[in-house]
């Protein structure tokens, strides 16, 4: 079975035997492959029918939900990880979301696709078009993304909310980058939880 490289890079922060709440896990692919890698105890939040349903022939537990309205039927620090991959920059109030998560997770997963890949670089700057790459599918007038950022801009947003970050990952369709991520990675995933000052 080949298994994306963010979800490798994911599984590989979470705990064995954690409890995981994956906020738009999609068709459940990320917490299969949890539950068959790290025994977690997976539960999902997903807002399209038909990716649930895809979901229970699975075998997984999700329910149906609109993150952006909140998680008010979890507790305070109620899992030990809260996934948000490939959903953070769809959602329109990413500030909120991302307090939700951080109030019932005790660590948060974020995976999101690097604006400043250089190869989005060069189809801003030498053809004047939106990237289009497979970690960027979508053409501008039908994305699911609402916001663009790159892994810089995810690190200066977490120093200004006193998030701290405990690992972050550049990823290629390949596999892991070293030097330059910014410039060389397609996606990230960063494992965060709040700081002392944090303020969201």
């Amino acid at each position: 079975m080949n298994v994306r490289p963010d979800h490798v890079a994911i599984a590989g922060l979470v705990t064995e035997g954690a409890r995981v709440l994956d906020l738009g896990c999609g068709t459940g692919d990320l917490l299969a492959v949890l539950v068959r890698e790290r025994g977690v105890q997976a539960q999902g939040i997903e807002l399209r029918e038909e990716s649930i349903y895809q979901c229970v022939e699975k075998g997984l537990s999700v329910h149906h939900g609109d993150i952006e309205s909140g998680l008010g039927e979890f507790p305070d620090g109620d899992f030990d990880f809260v996934i948000l991959n490939q959903t953070m920059q769809e959602t329109r109030n990413v500030a909120f979301v991302l307090k939700e998560a951080l109030r019932v997770g005790k660590n948060v997963i974020v995976g999101f696709p690097n604006m400043c890949h250089w190869k989005a670089r060069v189809d801003v700057f030498f053809r004047g078009r939106t990237p289009v790459s497979p970690a960027l599918p979508h053409r501008w007038y039908n994305t699911p993304n609402m916001h663009f950022l790159s892994l810089r801009d995810f690190e200066e947003f977490c120093a200004e909310k006193g998030i701290r970050v405990l690992a972050a990952r550049g990823l290629t369709a390949r596999g892991p980058v070293g030097w330059a991520a910014n410039l060389r990675a397609e996606t990230a995933v960063y494992h965060i939880a709040r700081g002392n000052d944090f303020s969201l």
